[in-house]
Order: C-alpha cells, then structure tokens, then sequence
C-alpha cells in the first residue's frame, strides 16, 4: 500500500534540484557584482528543506498509487512555484509575495506572462532565473504527460500510454528510464537552438536564456520588445523552428532513437500540428495583405509565421503589437490560443488531438445520419478508439472552455475591463503568456493588475499546465474516500 511519504520524499528530490539550480543565477550576482546574496539564500532554504523531507520520508520500498499520483502531479508544481519565487522575493527589485508567486508559477507552468516592467534594465541573476525556471517546467510536463498523465487517464492522455507496465504501482522506474532518454533529447535541442541563436547575433547570455525559453515553449525574454528587439529574420526563423520542435510529441524523438525513422511523417498528431500552421500562416498573411499591413512581401510572411507559430504552440514570443492589426487579429489570435500544439509535448492548450478528436466525432455523426444502420469504427494513429474515450474528451474541452469562463468572470469581478479579462483568462489556461489589449498585450504586462488577479490568473496556469482534472479531482472527497 502506497502512503503520501512517497510523495514528500519525491517532492524533497525535487526541491533539492531546484535549490542547486539556484546557484547557477548566484553566479551571475557574482560575476555581476550585484551586491546580492538572495540566490545563495533561497538555494539554501529550499536544499534544506528538501532534505528533510527525504530524510523524513524515506522507505524501503517506494511506491506511488493512483491517489499518490493526482496529489504528487499538482503539489509538486506548486511546492515548485512556492520554493521558486524566494529569489524573487529576497532580491533588490522589490516583489511583493503576490508577484514574485505569479512570477514563478509563470515560469514553472511554461506561460511566460510577467509582472516586470523593465526587463532590459532587470539583474542578470533574475533573468537567467526566469529562463531556468521555464527549462525545468518544460522538462517536468514533457516526462509528466509520457509516464504519468496517460495512467491517470486525464481527458484522453490514456491514447499516448507508452508500452510496459500498466499499473501506477510501476510508475517510478519506468518514469526514470524514460526521463533519461527524453532529459537528454531535451538538453540536446536546448543546446542546438542556443548555437544557433549565437551565431546569428545573439549575446552567450541571450542566446543560452533565450534556448532554454524557447524549447521550454514558455516565451520569457531577457528584454521589452521579446524577440523584436534583435531585429533579426535570422533568429526569428531559428526560434520559429525550435518552438516546432519542442511543439510536438517528445515520445516521437523517443520512438525515432529506437529505429522508427519514420515517426515524424506517420504521427497524425504531428501532420495535424503542421496542417493547421500552414492554414494559420496563410490567413494570417492574407489579412495582412487586406490591411496593407507591410509593405514588403518578406516582411509580411515573416510576420505572419512567427507570430502565428509563437502563439499558438503558447510561447508567447512577439515581434510585433498583433493587437494593432485590428479586430481580427484579436479574435484570431484568441481562437489560436486555445488550441496549443501536441500531447505530449512542452506545448499548452488543449492541444492538436483533441481537436481531431471533435473532427473526427463530428464526421460520425454526420454520417450516422446519412447511414444510421452503419456501425463506424473511429481510429487514431491506426488505434481504434471507443466511444467512451471520445467522450472524455469531448468533456474535457467543454470544460476547459466553462473553466476559462469562470476566470474570465472572476478576473471581471476582480476589476479588471472586457478584453483584459477574456484575454487574460484564455492566455493563464492555455499557457499562452501575453494577452491582448493595452494592458497585457504584447506591449503591456501583468505588473499593475490587482493582486486578487494575479492569484486567480496563478491558478489558471497551474489548471491548464496540468490538464484540468489532475489538480481538480483533489477537491472531491469521494476521491479521498475511495
């Protein structure tokens, strides 16, 4: 029988790699002379702490059941997001604990939405920080949605479950095999998109923060204007590659290094993702056209593609204020939001399947009409899928548009106007980071929101990083119970 000290003693692990992280940003305050301790401070605080919640929890046999499961995924993610906001809250700028929590839920959950105002006149401590802390999310969710979100049968996730045990009594040591091919795949693009991002004008600083955000598909910048501020097509075409890249399933580079060469032209998921871009761009770049947007052609494709690629993977970078280009952009940009890229990826949303889920749900229901003595049999990636799993995730699309609903509305109470509650509401559950208007769009950010907002925008992020159900099924008792 599984008991909570397996997941004390895992989150103790994992405060201790946060804490040692830590000391990377510390660095930084020494080459910088930044007159700071606050990163030696919080490395110490949250090692300690992580050890003794190993040293308190340690057993023989180590084992995690369902229940475990749900309790690990969402309070790992919040101890992590506690834990990395000390930085924050011990540095010279100044945070208030409301801040420097958004913040690194921000950075954990991969959203990339800020509350500093000034980044290109921030510490480099706190920038590297923000860039880690997205890296180490991007990592968490890649090896939580292969090993455990598809056990915990979380609104369709079950379809990506990898070959090998089927009981959550088997959770760890398959996690820990798989973690080690898909950490160092992960380390392997970080390092590429970092290479490249230096030898097309990027500073080593930029470059290595930038690599990391980017595959983390978080968006943290180290400067105001995100990646327009290097003015360069070439980093823009390299970012728009990488964000591909960690946009869709990390099990692909996983099957590929076991002699499947063909993965990446089979998966539907991964055709799907590139289908859907390519319409995307093409409207986008006819919109752009309509509204004389540009006058260069080059230009026009350029900006259509990267913004286009940035926000609906739910990276967040910009080149450009889309909320300038008028009504549509806005309403486009929106729908773009929700979507995200692939399962199984750093991406947010609720992602590519699911929405070939509905298409394909939609189709048999069309023809059911048009044949209703026929029995269809659905299929995915060449599985058939029964009629229940559809439904689960027809479910958890509806519910993720009523949750984002009830933020959107709780934002509203909160004070804040129309377009900024909507706005902020999709982009904290999609992960996305921006939101569009003056105030948390692409040229504004989350510093002046009410604190009531920013805690009610901490918990959409942390709803839609883990999938809505994991963190909601928590606050039933018959969960407990049973």
């Amino acid at each position: 029988m599984a008991s909570n000290k397996t997941v004390f003693f895992l989150i103790g692990v994992l405060l201790i790699v946060l804490g040692f992280s830590m000391l990377a940003p510390y660095s930084m305050q020494i080459i910088h002379n930044e007159n700071s301790h606050s990163f030696l401070s919080s490395s110490f605080v949250t090692i300690f702490i992580g050890i003794l919640c190993v040293l308190a929890n340690l057993e023989k046999d180590f084992r995690l059941n369902l229940r475990q499961t749900f309790l690990f995924s969402t309070l790992a993610w919040v101890m992590v997001a506690i834990f990395g906001s000390l930085p924050f809250l011990l540095s010279n700028q100044s945070f208030s604990f409301s801040d420097a929590f958004f913040e690194s839920m921000s950075g954990i959950t991969t959203t990339g939405a800020t509350i500093i105002s000034d980044l290109d006149n921030s510490s480099k401590s706190i920038l590297l920080w923000r860039a880690i802390m997205q890296w180490l999310g991007g990592i968490g969710i890649v090896v939580m949605a292969i090993t455990i979100l598809p056990l915990l049968k979380v609104g369709g996730m079950q379809l990506f479950k990898m070959e090998g045990p089927n009981s959550t009594e088997k959770i760890l040591p398959r996690t820990v095999e798989v973690a080690a091919i898909i950490i160092s795949t992960y380390i392997a693009l970080t390092f590429f998109c970092g290479f490249f991002y230096w030898i097309f004008g990027m500073t080593i600083f930029d470059s290595i923060c930038h690599a990391m955000t980017t595959i983390a598909t978080g968006g943290f910048s180290t400067h105001n204007d995100s990646i327009g501020f290097f003015e360069n097509s070439n980093i823009e075409i390299v970012a728009s590659i990488f964000i591909i890249l960690g946009s869709i399933p990390f099990i692909s580079y996983l099957k590929f290094s076991q002699g499947n060469r063909k993965i990446f032209f089979q998966d539907v998921q991964i055709k799907g993702l590139i289908y859907l871009l390519a319409i995307s761009i093409a409207i986008m770049f006819s919109y752009l056209i309509f509204i004389n947007y540009e006058s260069n052609i080059f230009d026009k494709v350029r900006i259509s593609s990267f913004n286009v690629i940035s926000i609906l993977s739910g990276t967040g970078y910009v080149t450009d204020d889309f909320g300038l280009w008028g009504k549509f952009s806005l309403i486009f940009f929106l729908f773009l939001m929700f979507i995200g890229g692939c399962a199984g990826s750093t991406a947010c949303g609720i992602k590519i399947f699911r929405l070939q889920m509905l298409l394909i749900f939609l189709k048999n229901q069309i023809k059911k009409l048009i044949y209703p003595n026929s029995v269809l049999i659905a299929k995915y990636n060449n599985q058939k899928i029964s009629d229940d799993f559809i439904r689960s995730v027809i479910i958890f699309i509806f519910s993720f548009l009523f949750i984002f609903l009830i933020i959107a509305m709780l934002l509203s109470i909160s004070g804040l106007d129309f377009v900024t509650s909507i706005s902020g509401a999709a982009s904290s559950i999609s992960n996305v980071g921006p939101g569009l208007g003056e105030i948390i769009g692409p040229d504004g950010n989350y510093k002046n929101l009410p604190n009531l907002s920013k805690w009610i925008l901490a918990g959409g992020m942390l709803l839609g990083r883990l999938e809505l159900f994991a963190v909601l099924v928590l606050f039933f008792p018959s969960f407990w119970r049973n």
